[in-house]
């Protein structure tokens, strides 16, 4: 049975094909302005990709903030339920997802099935999420791909007491002028983030293995800053972007 999830974020849409339980392909891509056409797009584009038609494809379940936006999809979905999902997939072991997006951070548990027992989430504020980190790489013109590692590199973290991204754009760029060290910054922003997703995290009853998902599991730097945040080891799945859209695939064996 082919199945496919379709997750659409604020930022990016992930797509997910899988054959009787195993992946076959994701593809990642920018959301744009209009989520139902990059939902379409991405996903044809993965069934291009992997040489596949549309036709073969039995179930499909759209998830993430554009959801409602896939007309030919079976079924929308919570990414609350996809993300665990996903995770149980990838790894059963799993208890605790931290998922960190372009524009909301969440931390979700679940129980040996796989299935979410309670989870939190960050939609309100960027601060805590991918965005906030693209705004402070812009301010200290690092591209982004490179700013987790370069925050590994910082003996002594900048402290960035503001909770505000604007006013913490202004703290940063205030430091920038006293002459402190880039690297010193980065780090500072990191721990920043890490303090607002561990302070969100705290309101549930955690327990490990832990695993990150969504785009930032691919920064090293935050990882690493959560790990000690969370006195643990945080596990990083190759598919951790692609999560949503593969629990997403992977309920559309259900429906």
């Amino acid at each position: 049975m082919r199945t496919a999830g379709i997750d659409i974020g604020s930022i990016t849409t992930k797509a997910a094909v899988l054959e009787d339980g195993k992946v076959l392909g994701t593809k990642v891509g920018f959301t744009g302005y209009n989520a139902g056409n990059a939902g379409k797009k991405i996903y044809e584009e993965l069934l291009q990709e992997i040489g596949i038609a549309s036709d073969s494809i039995e179930k499909i379940i759209a998830t993430g903030y554009g959801r409602n936006s896939v007309q030919f999809a079976n079924k929308a979905m919570t990414e609350i339920i996809c993300h665990g999902a996903g995770a149980h997939y990838l790894d059963p072991e799993i208890r605790t997802v931290i998922d960190v997006g372009g524009q909301d951070s969440k931390a979700l548990v679940m129980d040996a099935k796989g299935k979410v027992t309670d989870f939190v989430m960050n939609d309100k504020c960027a601060a805590g999420t991918g965005r906030f980190l693209e705004v402070m790489a812009r301010a200290l013109e690092v591209d982004l791909d490179v700013f987790g590692e370069l925050s590994l590199k910082s003996e002594k973290p900048a402290k960035i007491s503001s909770i505000c991204t604007v006013f913490a754009e202004s703290e940063v760029i205030s430091l920038i002028s006293k002459g402190e060290e880039r690297v010193n910054i980065i780090a500072g922003i990191h721990e920043s983030v890490a303090s607002r997703i561990y302070a969100m995290a705290q309101r549930l009853p955690l327990s490990p293995p832990f695993m990150m998902t969504g785009g930032g599991a691919k920064n090293k730097g935050l990882v690493k800053v959560l790990e000690k945040r969370f006195n643990t080891a945080i596990r990083i799945n190759d598919y951790a972007q692609a999560n949503g859209a593969i629990g997403a695939a992977v309920l559309a064996m259900g429906i």
